[in-house]
Order: C-alpha cells, then sequence, then structure tokens
C-alpha cells in the first residue's frame, strides 16, 4: 500500500510553450504605454508574476493605476493575439495521465490568473486531469515566493515530503523549495544548467521525462521499496 502523494505541476513553460509568448506580451503593453522596454529584459522574468515583474522593470507597482492598466492591458494582447499561438510540447497529456497512473493526484500551482490558467489547461489538453489548481487570485505573493504552491498543498491537504513539483524555472524551484518541496525541472522553458540546479532531477521536456518515467524520482516513488533507500528524503514515505 503507497501513500498518499501529488505532483503539483507549473504550467506555462512546464506542459505549454508559451514563454516566450507571455514575454512579448509584456513588451507590446510596455510599447503601447510609451516604455522603451526589450524582449531580452523581459524574458528571464518571465515565472514571477507579474507584480514582481512590474516591480523589477518599471519600479511600478501592480496595485498602482498604472500598473493595472498595463496589467490589464498585457492580459487583453495575450488574450487576443498570442493565446491563439501556444501549443502543449509534446506528449504533455501523456506524461500527465502516466503521472495519475503511477497513483499520484495532480495539481497546478500557477502565477497565471484564473481565466487564463482555464484556457492554458485546455491548451494544454490536461484540464480534465488536474484534481485541484491555484492562480494568482490564491495567492498575495507571486513566485518565486512559495504562497501559489502552499495554497495548492493546502488543498491537497499533504505534507511536503509527499509532494513534488514539476516547473521550468528557477522561481518554481525555489517556491517548492522554500517548502521543503522537491521539484523535477524541464529545460523546455528556457532555463538550464545552474539555475535549476537545485532540482532533484531535470529533463529536456515532458516528452523526455515520460521516456524516462520509470527510472525518474516519479517512477522510483510510485514503486514499493522500503523507506529511505534512496537515500533522498524525497522518496520515503511520509
Amino acid at each position: 500500500m503507497t501513500d498518499d502523494r501529488a505532483v503539483i505541476l507549473d504550467v506555462d513553460g512546464t506542459l505549454v510553450d508559451s514563454n516566450d509568448l507571455h514575454a512579448q506580451a509584456w513588451v507590446d503593453a510596455f510599447c503601447e504605454a510609451g516604455h522603451e522596454v526589450t524582449f531580452e529584459t523581459v524574458r528571464p522574468l518571465i515565472g514571477k508574476g507579474g507584480d514582481k515583474l512590474l516591480a523589477e522593470v518599471l519600479d511600478v507597482e501592480e496595485s498602482s493605476a498604472h500598473g493595472e492598466a498595463l496589467s490589464r492591458r498585457r492580459d487583453e494582447i495575450f488574450q487576443e493575439l498570442y493565446l491563439p499561438q501556444v501549443r502543449a510540447f509534446p506528449r504533455t497529456r501523456e506524461l500527465v495521465e502516466r503521472i495519475c497512473q503511477a497513483g499520484y493526484r495532480v495539481a497546478v500551482a500557477s502565477s497565471s490568473k484564473r481565466e487564463q490558467l482555464d484556457a492554458l489547461l485546455t491548451r494544454a489538453g490536461v484540464a480534465d486531469l488536474v484534481q485541484t489548481s491555484t492562480s494568482s487570485s490564491d495567492a498575495e505573493r507571486s513566485k518565486p515566493d512559495p504562497d501559489i504552491v502552499a495554497a495548492a498543498q493546502e488543498k491537497l491537504g499533504l505534507p511536503a515530503s509527499a509532494l513534488c513539483m514539476l516547473g521550468d524555472t528557477p522561481y518554481d524551484v525555489k517556491a517548492a523549495q522554500r517548502l521543503g518541496i522537491a521539484t523535477i525541472a524541464l529545460r523546455c522553458g528556457g532555463w538550464s544548467g545552474p539555475p535549476l540546479a537545485e532540482a532533484i532531477a531535470v529533463y529536456e521536456d515532458p516528452e523526455d521525462l515520460l521516456a524516462h518515467f520509470d527510472e525518474s524520482p516519479l517512477g522510483i516513488r510510485s514503486q514499493p521499496h522500503e523507506a529511505g533507500e534512496n537515500g533522498t528524503s524525497w522518496f520515503r514515505s511520509s
């Protein structure tokens, strides 16, 4: 009999190829408002919430009138121009199905707003496989602060030792790490090397993780074994 366990999924850059599109939507919104901000400035910040991005790029509070206008316009641009271009990474649904088959509950923790998150999950083809989800409206602070992941953990009602985060940015890794939750990272969101060094395992994309699922931390955790034999706390029964 296995212990109850779950995987908390990030969406953008993890399940769907959308990070560049989010960055361009921000650049477009900034340009319309008269701010000269380059794609290269914005792109490394994708994965953080819009509140943190605005503060770092323009020193503008999202709650200010200007911040709210920029955020709203970015949402409109993304919805109208870029959401139709979003595609799931190869074999994304098959990976999430395999996670479910291995006995994991599936949750989502995303910095996206609820309406946008629902659309992205539909694009990923996994909306029916997700048992619970948290978005920017469920947390006061966005990634890399742990609030959104903590909200998902609370909904799941599980200890950190029973959870694993699947993400693509160092912000996912840091948010989960602050709660004592292990992270498996994917490079398909544009990050690699040292920024993902704190992840317990790194794969290219959903297809790569699926191909190596049995020997991945997720596969190993789903197999009967003596607690602690793998030498890392995440593998131990909670």
